[in-house]
């Protein structure tokens, strides 16, 4: 049984979770495809403009949050190298976790796990 939680985030943003957290993982799991093959090769212009879309998304979501300090989008001068680019994704994904683990939990008044959110309490 998940822990119960008495934070609360908005439906919004949990909404937001959902849509943004599978697309983080798909792009991070092609990023980590690439880098297995060739780690120390650039992304290209295309590639990071793209990912940045999502990252960007994804700090908006996580503005309030303490892992925020620590997640930058991916620089679209220097292009970052596959393996950079997989270190920068784990971070986003791991800040993602940690948001689902504060809001979403056990209710007891409905007895199914839940996003904890303003609206519902």
């Amino acid at each position: 049984m998940k822990r119960v939680t008495s934070i609360f985030t908005t439906k919004d943003k949990a909404n937001k979770h959902e849509l943004l957290s599978p697309m983080l993982d798909s792009v991070y799991n092609e990023i980590k495809e690439l880098s297995k093959k060739k780690q120390d090769e650039s992304l290209n212009k295309l590639k990071v403009k793209m990912i940045n879309k999502i990252l960007e998304q994804l700090k908006e979501l996580l503005e309030e949050e303490p892992t925020v300090q620590f997640l930058d989008p991916l620089d679209d001068e220097t292009l970052p190298t596959n393996s950079d680019a997989v270190l920068i994704l784990a971070q986003f994904q791991a800040a993602m976790r940690q948001f689902k683990t504060k809001y979403y939990g056990y209710d007891s008044a409905s007895r199914e796990d839940r996003w904890q959110t303003k609206q519902t309490n």
